[in-house]
C-alpha cells in the first residue's frame, strides 16, 4: 500500500516510516497540513497516518479535508490525548482507527494488517457483485471429451503454482472463466483478479491501463492512476486476447514478468508487483512471432503452461449438456417451465458448426426461453440459420466465385464432422490450415 505520514515531529514520521517500510509498503512523509493537500493532488494513497495536532492545525479538519478529496482513504490519527471521546469524534468524522502517542512499530503494523484485510474483503465483494453482475450460469468446466478434460486437468494442476498460464481457443470457449476459475483455485484467491482487455484500447490507453500514469503526462491525465498491475498485486492479472497486444508495450510486459518492476507513464520512479499473468488469445502466436506481430521473449515467458480450449463443434458430448444448463438457468430467470428441447433442435444443434462457441450458445438459448410458446423448446424458436439450407446459387458449376464454392464447401464439412481433426481429413489439409482458413473466413 502507499501510505502518507502527516506529522509536525520528524522523529515521528522517521518511526513510523521505519514500521510502515519493513512492513512491505511504501511511505511518504508531509510535515503539514499544506503538504498532506499537496501530496494527495499528485498520487494516490491508500493510508493516512494523520497527527490529532499538528502545531497550529487542527488534525480533525485536516481528517475532513483529505476525506473530501479522497473518500476512499484509511486514515488513522496520532493522539497524545488517548481518551474516548477524542476517539469517537475522529471515529465519527471519518477516521479508520486512532493510535495513542508513544506507539509501537508493532501497533503501525497492526493496524496496516487490519486495514490490508479490510481491502481484501471489499475486493472479495467488487468481485462477488461483478460476477452477479454477468448474470450467468454458474461455470461448467467438466467436458466428456477426454482431451478436452485433461486440458482442463492441466489448468487446475498449475493453478495451485505460481507459474504463468496461457489459454489458447477460439473466442467464446470460455477462455475468461477457466482464467477465473484457476485464480479461486491458486495460492492469490484471497487477492484481486484483475482483467485488461487488449484489443479495446489504444496503445495509449492500454498502457496507462496497465502500468497507471502520474498527472499530466498525457492529455486528459488529469490525476494519477495506479493501473491495474497495482490493483492485481499480490492477486492475478488477467490479459485477455494478448495477441492483440502492441508491440510497443510488450518489452514492458516482458519486464513485469522477468523482473516484476514497472514503471508508471510519464514516471521515472521504478515500482514493484507480484503478480500472477495469466493470458489468453485465439490468435496463432507462433505465427505471429515468426511475423514479427508478437516478441519470442514475451511468448515463451506467458507459454510456460499452455491450455487449449476447442470450440463448441469439437465438443459434440458436451453440447447438450451446456445447452441443457442455459435451458435451466434462463427458465428459472424468467419464470418459466420448460422441459427440453424437440428432437428436431437436437439435430440441428448437432449439425450446426457454433462459430460463437458458448457465447453464442448462451445467445441462442435465452432468445429461445424467451420466444418458446409451450414447455419443450421447438425448430421455430431458433434463429433462423438453424433451419435454413445452403443458398441453391452455390453449387459446382454455377456462377460462383472459387472463393465462395470454397467457404460453402468448408461450412457444410464442418458441419458433419465429429471434430476438426476429421473435417480436416475430409478436406486433404492438415488441422493448422483449416484453422487459418476458419479464421479467414469467419467460420470460428
Amino acid at each position: 500500500m502507499r501510505i502518507l505520514i502527516v506529522d509536525d515531529e520528524a522523529g515521528i514520521r522517521k518511526t513510523t516510516r521505519i514500521a510502515i517500510e519493513t512492513a512491505g509498503h511504501e511511505a511518504t512523509e508531509a510535515p503539514n497540513g499544506a503538504r498532506a493537500l499537496k501530496a494527495l493532488d499528485e498520487e494516490q494513497f491508500d493510508v493516512a497516518f494523520v497527527d490529532l495536532k499538528l502545531g497550529n492545525e487542527d488534525g480533525l479538519e485536516l481528517l475532513a479535508r483529505l476525506l473530501k478529496v479522497q473518500p476512499s482513504l484509511n486514515v488513522v490519527m496520532f493522539t497524545a490525548y488517548a481518551n474516548i471521546a477524542t476517539a469517537v469524534g475522529a471515529m465519527r468524522r471519518g477516521a479508520y482507527d486512532f493510535v495513542p502517542k508513544p506507539f509501537t512499530p508493532d501497533q503501525i503494523r497492526g493496524i496496516l494488517a487490519k486495514i490490508e484485510k479490510t481491502r481484501v474483503l471489499q475486493t472479495k465483494v467488487r468481485t462477488l457483485e461483478s460476477e452477479l453482475a454477468t448474470e450467468s450460469p454458474p461455470a461448467d468446466l467438466q467436458s466428456a471429451e477426454a482431451s478436452t478434460q485433461h486440458a482442463i486437468d492441466i489448468a487446475f494442476k498449475a493453478a495451485e503454482t505460481p507459474a504463468n498460464i496461457l489459454i489458447l481457443g477460439p473466442s467464446g470457449t470460455g477462455k475468461s472463466v477457466l482464467a477465473r476459475e484457476i485464480h479461486r483455485r491458486s495460492g492469490q484467491r484471497d487477492a484481486a483478479f484483475v482483467t485488461v482487455s487488449c484489443p479495446s484500447l489504444s496503445r495509449e490507453l492500454l498502457e496507462s491501463d496497465l502500468f497507471g500514469h502520474v498527472k499530466g503526462s498525457f492529455t486528459g491525465a488529469v490525476a494519477d492512476t495506479l493501473g491495474k498491475v497495482a490493483a492485481a498485486d499480490g492477486g492475478t492479472l488477467f490479459l485477455d486476447e494478448i495477441g492483440e497486444m502492441p508491440l510497443e508495450i510488450q518489452p514492458k510486459l516482458l519486464r513485469l514478468l522477468q523482473e516484476r518492476e514497472y514503471e508508471r507513464v510519464g514516471e521515472a520512479r521504478i515500482r514493484r508487483a507480484n503478480v500472477r499473468v495469466i493470458a489468453a488469445t485465439n490468435r496463432n502466436l507462433p505465427d505471429d512471432v515468426k511475423a514479427g506481430k508478437f516478441r519470442e521473449d514475451l511468448f515463451y515467458r506467458l507459454n510456460v503452461i499452455t491450455v487449449a480450449l476447442p470450440g463448441l463443434r469439437d465438443r459434440p458430448s458436451d453440447l447438450v449438456r451446456f445447452a441443457d444448463n442455459y435451458r435451466k438457468f434462463f427458465s428459472a430467470r424468467l419464470g418459466k417451465k420448460i422441459v427440453g428441447f424437440s428432437s428436431e433442435v437436437g439435430a440441428a444443434f448437432a449439425g450446426y458448426p457454433w462459430p460463437g462457441n458458448l457465447r453464442e450458445l448462451r445467445n441462442v438459448i435465452e432468445r429461445a426461453v424467451i420466444l418458446v410458446g409451450g414447455d419443450t423448446i421447438e425448430l421455430g424458436d431458433l434463429p433462423e440459420e438453424f433451419g435454413s439450407k445452403p443458398e441453391p446459387g452455390i453449387a459446382v458449376g454455377a456462377r460462383v466465385t472459387i472463393d465462395a464454392l470454397e467457404t460453402e464447401h468448408i461450412r457444410r464439412v464442418l458441419g458433419i464432422a465429429r471434430n476438426l481433426e476429421e473435417a480436416a481429413r475430409t478436406l486433404g489439409i492438415d488441422p493448422a490450415t483449416l484453422y487459418r482458413k476458419r479464421q479467414k473466413l469467419g467460420l470460428l
